[in-house]
């Protein structure tokens, strides 16, 4: 089997199959494995299949769910604290 590409590991991550983040592009100012292949010194086939290794292929049921719930808590209380303010400045 053949070592991912540093591209190809960091777009598991941000897709959320690894289940170290929700599914959601990062957008990093040096994304994984850039800096340091701009060093000269790109991580080798070896480094990337153990990464590639170390990672869960799927995450756990229900990953999916919690950031979902997150966003739609905080528009619930963005939208609460809204209407607090507004009916609050009334004179």
């Amino acid at each position: 089997m053949q070592a991912p590409t540093s591209e190809q590991i960091r777009n598991r991550i941000d897709a959320g199959w690894t289940g170290e983040k929700v599914a959601m592009p990062d957008p990093a100012a040096a994304p994984l494995g850039s800096d340091a292949e701009a060093a000269g010194n790109p991580p080798t086939a070896q480094e990337r299949a153990m990464d590639a290794a170390a990672t869960p292929a799927r995450p756990e049921k229900g990953h999916e769910l919690a950031g979902g719930f997150v966003y739609a808590a905080l528009v619930v209380a963005i939208a609460v604290a809204l209407v607090l303010i507004v009916l609050l400045a009334r004179p």
